[in-house]
């Protein structure tokens, strides 16, 4: 584990439950500058790791398992461990997140299509129409950064709680987190806490799948 990985995490954990580094401090019964970006260091510029007693009181306040936030430090936290361990390397189609409102990059049922894609190659899962999105801008942290790749599963089952890719009739693309959903209207949480939530009518959705993967 790198040290901005540790970091980032613990800003994830808080964005997850709308909170911000301090915040989830404060919710831990810690200082509220404990995680502070200016503690992350020394004056000298070394680097300073948070203590294992913060990260247990901010997981005991969250609710989180280790588990679950060791995820956030790797970046598997919508794989199970067990495919983590199954997963071998393919190629799968790219393109920037920009692109993906544009038309002639998706299907009618929202699966990749055309020749204007670029290929990475990431880690293996079962759906054969699985596709990477390079995140762009800053929208999406502390969860997702610029330059991070997502990969998306379009078969995959989505629950509450799991973190989407959605595109609306308007051409409008987003990775959000699924909130809540019933038989007419989905509600999304925004991943980075200074960006609105979001509701929209079934009607207005092309199509939702799951963020499966991150490259970071």
């Amino acid at each position: 584990m790198k040290h901005e990985e540790i970091w980032r995490a613990i800003d994830a954990l808080a964005a997850e439950h709308g909170l911000s580094a301090s915040g989830l401090a404060k919710k831990a019964g810690l200082d509220p500058t404990t995680f502070n970006k200016s503690k992350r260091r020394t004056a000298e510029g070394h680097e300073r790791w948070p203590g294992t007693e913060s990260v247990s009181k901010i997981l005991h306040a969250t609710g989180a398992s280790l588990e679950a936030f060791t995820s956030l430090v790797t970046g598997t936290r919508a794989l199970s461990p067990g495919a983590v361990q199954r997963m071998v390397h393919r190629r799968i189609p790219l393109i920037g997140f920009a692109q993906a409102g544009g038309n002639g990059y998706f299907d009618d049922g929202g699966y990749p299509v055309g020749g204007s894609w670029d290929e990475v190659s990431l880690p293996e899962i079962a759906d054969p129409n699985a596709y990477a999105l390079e995140i762009s801008g800053d929208s999406m942290e502390p969860v997702f950064r610029d330059g991070d790749q997502v990969i998306v599963s379009p078969s995959s089952p989505i629950r509450r709680g799991d973190r989407v890719v959605v595109r609306t009739r308007e051409g409008e693309v987003m990775a959000k987190q699924l909130t809540r959903q019933s038989a007419r209207r989905i509600e999304l949480k925004s991943l980075n806490p200074l960006h609105p939530d979001y509701g929209f009518d079934l009607t207005e959705i092309d199509w939702m799948h799951r963020i499966v993967w991150a490259s970071q």
